[in-house]
């Protein structure tokens, strides 16, 4: 990873106003396979995916899903959770790699399904990162002024772009959808304050899914050191550009890719255990999806109070990564 880059002080919100997180809804298929049952296929041990990755199950996708239904299922509940009119939303981003066609894409999908015509929707591209990624740049049309209420999307269908074959993949991922509602009225709690996003293609081929195969490919050892480190250096970084310590933040939300990266990145920052959400043991890895699924499950835990400060953080292909600091307001549609 490159050097840290200065961080200069935020700037004022040109509107005045800074946007708060007012929902969460998540989405997953009825579906969930075992660990137990990926084994038997790959001919390994029982128990040897669990302690490579840390999932027990996760939940796949059968052949009458669609992740523009999935991601429209998650983007309802959050809708309801923050008492929002679809038609009062001004933008919808789905952060994905695995739309259900090239075109068109998944968001203006979404944003018909439910009922969210008039408002401006695009896809994002940055693998795991994307929920990060979709948070920044909504906020900064709400910072601006130019959107009042933004819907941000993480939803990947993972079990269509991976080899069943593959030992690096078969049993680490699963599918997925979780949707945050982010308006412009975060006078306090649940605001949504700086998030920082790098990225470095140097090591871009440790994780491909190309257009001829349309399989997900991956470097398990050259990926997870590069999580590690990039993770830890940002949250680092995010930590002394807010002038805070590591005891004055309630939980730690990383992106749920694999446990090993979750604890090897919470014992480096010297982070107990118990402010570290880890939940890959009932979801796998679902990319775009697994920050706002790891906030359900932290809700539903009772890990979560009203002014809680969170960090996010998330790393992907690319590759690209980030963290960002919220603070937390209330519940989740589960």
């Amino acid at each position: 990873m490159p050097e840290a880059a200065v961080v200069p002080p935020s700037p004022p919100a040109a509107s005045g106003v800074r946007p708060r997180l007012a929902g969460i809804g998540t989405a997953l298929p009825a579906t969930a396979v075992p660990s137990a049952e990926i084994a038997a296929r790959l001919g390994v041990e029982p128990g040897w995916i669990e302690q490579r990755t840390g999932v027990e199950r996760r939940h796949i996708a059968g052949d009458g899903d669609s992740l523009t239904a999935l991601a429209a299922a998650a983007a309802e509940r959050a809708l309801a959770v923050a008492d929002v009119d679809p038609a009062d939303v001004d933008l919808v981003l789905v952060a994905t790699f695995t739309a259900d066609r090239l075109l068109p894409n998944a968001a203006p999908l979404v944003a018909d399904a439910i009922g969210s015509r008039g408002a401006f929707a695009c896809d994002l591209g940055a693998a795991c990162a994307g929920f990060l990624s979709g948070l920044s740049l909504a906020c900064g049309q709400i910072e601006s002024g130019r959107a009042g209420a933004a819907l941000v999307i993480g939803a990947d269908l993972v079990s269509r772009v991976i080899d069943p074959d593959d030992r690096k993949t078969a049993g680490l991922f699963g599918d997925g959808a979780g949707a945050a509602v982010l308006t412009g009225d975060g006078a306090g709690d649940g605001a949504i304050e700086r998030i920082l996003l790098r990225s470095d293609a140097r090591r871009s081929e440790s994780i491909v899914a190309g257009r001829d195969e349309r399989l997900m490919r991956m470097r398990g050892q050259d990926t997870f050191r590069a999580a590690v480190g990039a993770l830890t250096e940002v949250t680092a970084e995010l930590l002394e550009a807010e002038g805070l310590r590591t005891d004055e933040v309630d939980l730690f939300v990383y992106h749920q890719a694999n446990a090993r990266i979750t604890a090897a990145v919470g014992d480096r920052l010297g982070l107990p255990r118990e402010r570290v959400v880890d939940c890959i043991a009932e979801l796998g890895n679902t990319s775009a999806a697994t920050i706002p699924l790891a906030l359900a499950h932290a809700d539903c835990a009772r890990l979560l109070r009203p002014g809680s400060r969170l960090l996010l953080g998330a790393f992907g292909a690319g590759f690209v990564w980030g963290a960002g600091l919220l603070r937390w307001e209330g519940d989740v549609a589960w």
